[in-house]
């Protein structure tokens, strides 16, 4: 009967030789990573320690081939492999690559770049992943993605075994926030910051402030969409003469580095693309808004001066400026989008808010942008029978004596 094969990656009896005074030689057979069986030897000055040395080299061992990620391969070389696997392969948005580069060059290449990747163990990932959330949730959690899938990619290409990113512990929730909508008061305060920003101001620099904010905002609680989603809106998307009319959000604003803003021809996600019924208010601010704004060659609803689309990153800063000495600095543009799924799960339910969003899931609705505490089952009925055996003791009326008269 055949003897076994060894296991990939394990060698089998290590045998010494020694071939002078002051030299030895430890020898081994090791199975590579290819299934072929080679002999691999060290040597040293002593047996013991010509045996380290051969342990040393086997541990470290890689496999013949001609692959350009090997255990030997440096961490910062592995991030440039996968960038440039994932931008060739069009999978991800350009967005999320450039999101991903700036982990990689001010999170990743810093503390690993200069590791091997045979030297990235469990715990060292371990400790980067916890040392940036303790500052940093939200970067940790995206520097996680980004190493899993780069150590996919040298687990894909032979270099390693298994991915030690997966092995890691779980990183720590960033503090949950508290859903806040605004309420009538609220909106009151929003629209009188709009109407005061939008004044002319002797000695104000800049271009003067247009209308576009104050509508902006209206078709933002009109609709609960995001503002890239606004921003993307063409007359062609508006069906004004409907007797319901509607307005179709199939795109939105988005930034690429080296191409600036652009509308991206589809949605955050697939449920996003969705055709919502506008209340009478929107409806008229469009059609007025339609008589007086000048064509621009991309059809936009809301363009620049230029004609071009504008930026989201703009609108932010604008609203900043007309919030300033409100009391309004909690107010984001995303507060508005609260507001809607607030009260349409008020008045309707939680899956008619979660269309209104755009979401795939109810859950996603409930738990970030619905402003009320979970209610619990109606379970009195029930729980009456831990009162049972109580005595109802009516208190004893206290005689105070006859008034006295006034």
């Amino acid at each position: 009967m055949p003897r076994p094969p060894l296991p990939v990656g394990t060698w089998g009896a290590i045998r010494t030789e020694k071939l002078d005074p002051n030299r030895h030689c430890a020898r081994a057979r090791f199975r590579d990573y290819d299934g072929k069986t080679r002999d691999v030897e060290a040597t040293g000055t002593t047996g013991p320690a010509a045996i380290r040395a051969l342990k040393e080299k086997l541990r470290d061992r890689v496999a013949p081939n001609d692959d350009e990620i090997t255990r030997e391969t440096h961490i910062s070389t592995l991030a440039n492999l996968w960038i440039e696997e994932i931008t060739e392969e069009e999978h991800v948005s350009r967005q999320t690559i450039d999101r991903y580069e700036s982990v990689v060059r001010t999170a990743v290449v810093p503390s690993l770049g200069n590791l091997r990747i045979r030297e990235a163990s469990v715990g060292r990932l371990d400790k980067f992943f916890r040392k940036v959330a303790k500052d940093h949730p939200a970067a940790a959690k995206v520097a996680k993605v980004v190493l899993g899938q780069m150590f996919a990619l040298a687990v894909r290409r032979g270099a390693l075994t298994t991915n030690p990113v997966r092995e890691t512990g779980r990183l720590r929730a960033g503090p949950r926030r508290k859903v806040v909508a605004l309420d009538t008061e609220h909106l009151d305060a929003v629209r009188a910051a709009i109407r005061m920003w939008q004044q002319p101001t002797p000695g104000k620099s800049g271009p003067r402030p247009t209308g576009d904010l104050a509508d902006i905002v209206d078709l933002m609680l009109a609709t609960g969409v995001r503002i890239g989603e606004v921003l993307a809106l063409r007359w062609a998307d508006v069906d004004l003469a409907a007797e319901h009319p509607t307005v179709t959000i199939c795109g939105t604003i988005v930034f690429v580095k080296g191409k600036g803003f652009f509308r991206q021809e589809w949605t955050k996600n697939d449920a996003g693309y969705r055709t919502v019924v506008l209340p009478r208010f929107a409806v008229g601010m469009l059609l007025a808004r339609k008589l007086t704004a000048a064509d621009n060659p991309i059809d936009a609803i809301f363009a620049s001066r230029r004609g071009t689309w504008l930026s989201p990153h703009n609108i932010r800063r604008q609203w900043r400026q007309a919030r300033t000495d409100t009391g309004l600095e909690w107010v984001t543009p995303h507060t508005f989008r609260k507001t809607v799924a607030t009260l349409i799960d008020k008045e309707a339910n939680t899956k008619d808010a979660a269309g209104q969003l755009g979401h795939a899931t109810e859950n996603v609705t409930k738990k970030h942008y619905v402003q009320k505490p979970a209610l619990a089952p109606d379970n009195s009925h029930i729980l009456e029978q831990l009162g049972a055996g109580r005595t109802t003791i009516v208190p004893k009326r206290r005689d105070h004596g006859p008034r006295q008269a006034a």
